[in-house]
C-alpha cells in the first residue's frame, strides 16, 4: 500500500503576493500546510525577525526555510553587501528554527561575489551550521541567443555545492526536465520549490500540474527515494482577483503534492518460461 513520507510541505510567502507575510501564515495554517518559507524583502515585515517569531507563536506553524534577499527587487534589503545578506539570512534561520537558506547564484555583474561564491557558500555552511541550498536558475532569453545572467553558472549542478534547491518553473524556463535535473543533483538536493511551467521564456510559477514539467513524477520519485527535505509551494497568484480565488490555487497545489508525494510499493513480478526457453513477464 502507498505510504506518506516524512518531508514537510510548506508555503512560500511569495505565493500569496501581493498579500503579506502575515497573510501567508494565516493561509498556511488554515489550509493545512506544514510550515512556511519566508522570502525576505518582498514584504517589509519579512525582514523583522521578532515579528515573524510572533507569527510562528500565534499560528503554531514553523518557518522551514529562509529565502535570502537576492532578487533584483531586493538588492538593497539588508544592505548591499551580498555576503552580509547571506550571514543575516543564516542568523534569521537559526533564530527562527529553520534549517535551510535558499540562495540564488550571483548575477554576472557581481564579479567579486561570483568569483568567491562556491567557496564562500561552503565556508558559510561550516561556520553557521545552516544549509545553503543553491537554486537552479535559467539563461535569460533574447532573440537568437540566451544571455548568461548568472555566474559562475545558472545551473548549480555545474559546481561543487553541497546542497541545492530545485525550482520547477526555473527548470521549465531553462528547458530542462525536472526529474532528470533531480537525478543529476543527486544527494545534494535538499529543497524543492514545487511549481510548474510551459517552457516559456517567462518564469511562470504555475500551480503544479498545470504546466508541462513532470511534477507528479518528480514527487513520486522523491517519495520512493525517501526524500527528507522540504517541498515548498512557490506559485504566482498575482492574477487572482480575490482571496477565495487565491485560496483555490493554494489548496489545489497542496492537494496535488499530497496526492503524488507517496511512496509506492513494488509488486513482485511473475514470469513464465515457454517450451523454447524464452522468459516473459506475466501481467496481472
Amino acid at each position: 500500500m502507498p505510504s506518506q513520507t516524512a518531508a514537510k510541505i510548506g508555503l512560500s510567502t511569495a505565493s500569496v503576493y501581493p498579500e503579506t507575510t502575515a497573510s501567508c501564515f494565516e493561509l498556511a495554517s488554515r489550509l493545512g500546510y506544514d510550515g512556511v518559507e519566508v522570502m525576505v524583502g518582498i514584504d517589509p515585515l519579512s525582514t523583522q525577525i521578532d515579528a515573524i517569531q510572533r507569527l510562528v507563536d500565534y499560528h503554531q506553524l514553523p518557518v522551514l526555510a529562509i529565502h535570502a534577499p537576492c532578487l533584483l527587487i531586493t538588492q538593497r534589503v539588508w544592505g548591499t553587501d551580498p555576503w552580509e545578506k547571506l550571514e543575516r539570512s543564516a542568523a534569521a534561520a537559526k533564530d527562527l528554527g529553520a534549517d535551510v537558506v535558499v540562495v540564488h547564484p550571483p548575477f554576472r555583474w557581481q564579479r567579486d561575489y561570483a568569483r568567491g561564491f562556491v567557496d564562500g557558500i561552503a565556508r558559510l555552511e561550516d561556520e553557521t551550521g545552516v544549509i545553503f541550498a543553491v537554486e537552479n536558475m535559467y539563461p535569460w532569453r533574447a532573440p537568437g541567443k540566451g544571455l548568461q545572467a548568472y555566474a559562475p553558472s545558472w545551473d548549480p549542478t555545474e559546481q561543487t555545492y553541497a546542497h541545492t534547491t530545485l525550482d520547477l518553473s526555473h527548470a521549465s524556463t531553462a528547458e530542462q526536465d525536472c526529474v532528470e535535473l533531480a537525478g543529476t543533483m543527486g544527494r545534494t538536493l535538499k529543497h524543492i520549490h514545487l511549481t510548474d511551467g510551459t517552457g516559456s521564456a517567462k518564469d511562470e510559477h504555475l500551480v503544479p500540474g498545470r504546466g508541462t514539467q513532470r511534477a507528479a513524477d518528480l514527487l513520486t520519485t522523491l517519495a520512493n527515494q525517501d526524500f527528507r527535505g522540504h517541498i515548498i509551494i512557490e506559485i504566482n497568484t498575482r492574477r487572482a482577483t480575490s482571496r477565495s480565488e487565491r485560496e483555490v490555487d493554494l489548496i489545489e497545489s497542496l492537494e496535488f503534492t499530497r496526492k503524488h508525494f507517496i511512496r509506492t510499493s513494488r509488486r513482485s513480478s511473475s514470469f513464465a518460461v515457454t517450451p523454447e526457453g524464452e522468459i516473459s513477464e506475466l501481467t496481472p
